[in-house]
């Protein structure tokens, strides 16, 4: 008899959990912010203002920490597959060895090799070619995340794949990559890593100016990434309302688990289209102990009519249901935080209108600011709850419907559990750490203003200034005799 909830089972779920938290804060703002490196960069070689070129280089170096980090927790992650769960790497092992091998070199030699261009080159390589490195950068940064949302989408919503002899045998490779989770679920993550990046370098620039410090530097970014999040985020609500149709269609459990939809039909046979805005289950898990409920909306958002029938937690055999509270509420908090960046966003496109964020009137709106550098984390936030909805809903599936949690885990002891549970906390806290003491330090210090512009590449390696042509500043060298 498979034993699930096992104290053994709990703390490997729980460390991978704690694993993935702590890798999913970098990646994101890694692939958003790269494209926002990208436009200072083209549009300091298009117009040639100085500002643009200082933007770049400052950004630059929050850029490459958080990278470092992410790389950092990522090896880690991937490490983790073997340890915590080494049955379930066994048996995907045809269809994710080659998906993650895919994005390693993606990442570790495609992106790393253009990175070092992009940090490096700076004066030593033509505008143009470097220009050319970041783009590389931009791109190679989107596919690491593309292959690493396949294998999870295909967790999801498992294709092209037969289950034989205990292992994942892909019988179609068109249909294991593009599952329907995956269609969407990948734009939904790669915009959500954009609106990330944009709230980032809003926040970051409204501290710069409520300190009164490069107040005619940091207010354009401050408006331009606010006046882009008008747009971005609305798109980024629509991405995820439309995933959320295709986990009604093909994780009804999933959708059951977010809504904390437990009854598909009401006690007269009619629908069950209610949607609650706070509910908690009873003491049975057969049902809510209280709810507000606002009628329709369920059906309105899931089939996108008034009475439709969305299948409720009593269509799933009971060993089958997953948690309800995590992803219930988790869901709720990365729908609010979504709507507050979109009025938040709104908010600064009223300003710009009134035309308070100029140079001269941004530092006045002072609530705004605030606003502004709290809002920074939001985006985090959203992720992680976001992440931990998609997660907890499918279980107690590792692979839905085919493989449960339990199977695919390393048969290890609650002490080897505690053992590696401990050396994680340890090592992403300290990685986590790391990271925002060097984002603290790179922020206040601020951007470099005093460092000459770099040209067209005539630099030598190690040196921004143009070689002295004075043969006392280089005497030759003499052989001892």
């Amino acid at each position: 008899m498979l034993l699930e909830n096992t104290l053994s089972v709990l703390l490997a779920r729980f460390d991978f959990a704690w694993i993935t938290s702590m890798h999913i804060l970098y990646p994101p703002l890694t692939f958003g912010l790269a494209p926002l490196l990208l436009f200072s960069e083209w549009r300091w070689m298009k117009t040639n203002e100085e500002h643009w070129y200082r933007l770049n280089r400052f950004f630059e170096k929050l850029f490459i920490v958080n990278f470092g980090a992410g790389v950092a927790t990522g090896v880690t992650m991937e490490m983790s597959f073997g340890i915590l769960f080494g049955p379930f790497s066994q048996a995907a092992g045809p269809f994710f060895g080659q998906i993650l091998g895919y994005e390693t070199i993606t990442a570790f030699m495609y992106e790393a090799g253009f990175l070092g261009l992009m940090v490096f080159g700076w004066g030593k390589i033509g505008k143009k070619m470097h220009l050319f490195a970041t783009f590389n950068v931009v791109l190679s940064s989107l596919l690491s995340a593309m292959w690493i949302l396949i294998a999870n989408s295909w967790m999801q919503t498992p294709r092209g794949v037969k289950l034989q002899d205990g292992s994942f045998h892909v019988t179609n490779w068109y249909t294991a990559i593009f599952t329907p989770d995956m269609v969407w679920a990948v734009p939904h993550m790669v915009v959500a890593g954009i609106v990330l990046a944009l709230f980032f370098v809003a926040g970051v620039s409204a501290w710069f100016v409520l300190k009164g410090r490069h107040v005619d530097l940091f207010a354009r970014p401050l408006k331009y990434a606010l006046l882009a999040a008008v747009l971005v985020v609305p798109f980024q609500i629509w991405l995820g309302d439309t995933l959320g149709v295709v986990i009604a269609h093909d994780q009804p459990a999933a959708l059951a688990s977010m809504e904390g939809h437990y009854h598909t039909l009401n006690k007269d046979g009619s629908p069950n289209t209610g949607w609650h805005l706070l509910a908690w289950p009873n003491a049975e898990g057969n049902g809510n102990a209280w709810a507000i409920t606002i009628p329709h909306v369920l059906s309105m958002l899931e089939t996108h009519t008034l009475n439709g029938k969305v299948p409720g937690m009593d269509t799933i055999a009971p060993k089958d249901r997953p948690p309800v509270v995590i992803p219930f509420y988790s869901f709720r908090v990365m729908v609010a935080i979504g709507f507050f960046l979109w009025f938040v966003a709104l908010w600064a496109a009223w300003l710009a209108f009134k035309g308070r964020l100029s140079i001269s009137s941004i530092a006045k709106n002072k609530w705004f600011l605030r606003t502004l550098v709290f809002s920074a984390f939001l985006p985090y936030l959203a992720i992680w709850t976001g992440w931990w909805t998609r997660e907890i809903a499918r279980q107690p599936w590792i692979v839905y419907g085919l493989m449960r949690t339990a199977q695919g885990m390393s048969p290890m002891t609650v002490g080897q559990e505690i053992f590696w549970l401990a050396g994680y906390v340890i090592f992403e806290l300290t990685v986590w750490g790391g990271t925002w003491y060097f984002f603290s330090k790179i922020i206040r210090k601020g951007p470099d203003m005093d460092s000459p512009v770099v040209g067209e590449g005539h630099e030598h390696l190690g040196h921004l200034e143009e070689p002295s042509h004075d043969e006392s500043a280089s005497p030759r060298y003499v052989r001892p005799a």
